[in-house]
């Protein structure tokens, strides 16, 4: 273990070991603090938001922080009964499973697999179940207050 290197990288105040061979690209692995590094399946039936099957709207807090939130949402058998509208940060939503259907003061959409959403900040939304929806809609919503400028492709 002589020839191993260990390199500490600082991560959001943490310091985090790595061990090394010959360069920082041929890592050997993590020695400490590699719980930062986290990775989980979405679809677990440990990631269940309260808003399963009912309509509240609430979904499941995975990351924050001042400008941004990440949410898990997982939508099944009921629409949102209500309106809805963020103030302070603007939405896009990803569908990674199912569809739904999005009423919003600008017009509807229908969410599908791999479509993502914006709904920028104060304009009112909700979501409804789509005739192509799944028994389990799951979504990925994220709520940025930062001003954001589209610069994709056009196409």
């Amino acid at each position: 273990m002589s020839d191993i290197k260990r390199e500490v990288v600082t991560i959001f105040g943490k310091n985090v070991v790595l061990a090394h061979k010959d360069s920082p690209i041929a890592n050997e692995g993590v020695l400490e603090n590699a719980d930062i590094f986290r990775m989980f399946n979405i679809f677990s039936e440990h990631f269940q938001p309260s808003n399963r099957n009912k309509a509240d709207g609430t979904p499941l807090r995975l990351y924050t922080s001042d400008k941004v939130k990440v949410d898990l949402s997982k939508r099944s058998k009921e629409d949102m009964g209500f309106w809805h509208r963020n103030i302070d940060a603007h939405e896009i939503i990803f569908c990674v499973k199912g569809s739904l259907k999005w009423e919003t003061e600008m017009g509807t959409r229908i969410m599908k697999e791999g479509d993502m959403l914006f709904i920028p900040k104060g304009i009112a939304h909700r979501s409804m179940l789509a005739p192509e929806s799944a028994p389990e809609n799951v979504l990925i919503e994220l709520k940025i207050s930062d001003d954001l400028t589209y610069v994709g492709d056009n196409s």
